[in-house]
C-alpha cells in the first residue's frame, strides 16, 4: 500500500498547528495573573441578599454560588467574563480587569427581575370549539351520571350520614366540650341533671303543656 507524500504533510502540518495553538493558550494562561473574586448578591432595591445565584465563567467551566446571605468567593484570571445567572432574574456580566494593581476585587452586584409577558392561552378538551360544542350538546346525562331514585333514597343516604366523618366544626365542638367537662372535674364534682331544680320546673311545666302527650301521638 502506498501513502502519498502529500498526504503526510497534510497530517503533520495539521498535528503542529494544533500543538502550537495548544502551547500559545496555556502560555498566555500562566501569563495571566490570577485574582480573587469575592462580592455581595443583592435584589434591584438592594434590601435583600439572594442566595444561590450562578456566578461562573463560561469559557473555562468554572464557578460557584452565592450563599444565603448573597456572599460569594472564586478564582479568576484577567480577562474572564464572569456571569451572574438566577431563574426569574436578568442576566450579569462583569470583564475582570487586566490592569487591576490589587490581587482582589470586590463587587456588590444587584439584579433586577426580569419579568416576561406571556399570552392567553385556553386549554379545551377538544382541538376546535365547534368540536366541543356538539360534544357537549350530545352528551347524555342519564347514561354518564345515573341518577334514579334508588340512589336518592333515604336509607341510603341516612347510611352514608353515618358514614361519614366528623366536620370541622364537629370536631371543635367536642373538643370544646372535652375541654369544659375537664374543667368541671378539675375544681369540683360534675352537676347530675337529676338534682337541678331548674330542670324538673322545665320538666313539670312540659307535662301541663302536654309536650309528651303530643309526641305520643
Amino acid at each position: 500500500m502506498k501513502i502519498k507524500i502529500p498526504h503526510i504533510a497534510f497530517f503533520l502540518f495539521f498535528f503542529g498547528a494544533t500543538f502550537l495553538l495548544t502551547q500559545v493558550h496555556a502560555q498566555d494562561d500562566q501569563e495571566r495573573r490570577i485574582l480573587q473574586l469575592s462580592g455581595i448578591i443583592l435584589n434591584a432595591d438592594s434590601t435583600d441578599a439572594i442566595p444561590g445565584v450562578n456566578v461562573y465563567v463560561p469559557k473555562k467551566g468554572r464557578g460557584t454560588s452565592s450563599n444565603n446571605f448573597g456572599y460569594f468567593s472564586m478564582p479568576v484570571a484577567e480577562g474572564d467574563s464572569v456571569l451572574f445567572t438566577f431563574i426569574g432574574l436578568k442576566k450579569q456580566s462583569f470583564v475582570i480587569p487586566k490592569d487591576h494593581e490589587d490581587d482582589k476585587i470586590s463587587l456588590i452586584v444587584t439584579m433586577d427581575t426580569d419579568e416576561i409577558l406571556l399570552g392567553e392561552i385556553e386549554v379545551m378538551p377538544y382541538p376546535t370549539e365547534d368540536e366541543f360544542k356538539r360534544a357537549v350538546l350530545a352528551l347524555n346525562l342519564e347514561e354518564e351520571m345515573p341518577l334514579n331514585r334508588g340512589n336518592l333514597s333515604p336509607q341510603l343516604l341516612l347510611r352514608w350520614a353515618e358514614e361519614m366523618p366528623a366536620s370541622g366544626d364537629e370536631n371543635f365542638r367536642g373538643f370544646t366540650r372535652q375541654q369544659v367537662m375537664q374543667t368541671q372535674d378539675r375544681y369540683g364534682p360534675r352537676p347530675l341533671p337529676l338534682l337541678n331544680p331548674f330542670a324538673w320546673r322545665d320538666f313539670i311545666r312540659s307535662i301541663k303543656r302536654g309536650d309528651l302527650k303530643r309526641r305520643d301521638d
